[in-house]
């Protein structure tokens, strides 16, 4: 092989090397950031995973709704008409929180099942429903 072409093979094969580790480090960081929705049977099921960051949502249950007086920590529960799932929460609730919406909460699962929620978030008008929500909805209404 003529020492030119060794040399330009050896520079393409760096290139390409340095171009996949960085590929590589990018890919493993995103999905260290990746937050999936589970739905409240997915979640009974166990198919969720435990301590790491994930969405959940569904309707609140009525008359599920528990407020500490003396801190700002709420538990209540969400369900997709066929499991419930119970969240607690420390902080204000967004405004149009209130039973019988639907909610997404993005938090942790803790040894007990209950979702430990960093954020909560609530429908923005009275006919929008969260995609991953109206899915879940409506994959428990056909079973």
């Amino acid at each position: 092989m003529h020492p030119v072409r060794k040399k330009r093979m050896i520079a393409v094969g760096i290139i390409l090397l340095v171009s996949a580790a960085v590929v590589s480090l990018i890919m493993y960081a995103l999905s260290q950031n990746i937050n999936l929705f589970y739905s409240p049977t997915q979640i009974a099921q166990g198919e969720a995973p435990s301590n790491v960051a994930i969405r959940a949502g569904g309707m609140v249950v009525e008359n599920s709704v528990r407020r500490d007086p003396k801190s700002l920590g709420v538990v209540f529960t969400v369900t997709d008409y066929a499991h419930q799932l119970t969240i607690e929460y420390e902080g204000i609730l967004p405004d149009l929180f209130r039973e019988g919406q639907g909610i997404v909460a993005q938090g942790r699962l803790n040894e007990y099942g209950v979702l430990v929620a960093s954020e909560v978030l609530a429908k923005h008008d009275e006919e929008y429903m969260p995609p991953e929500v109206q899915e879940a909805l409506n994959k428990s209404k056909a079973q």
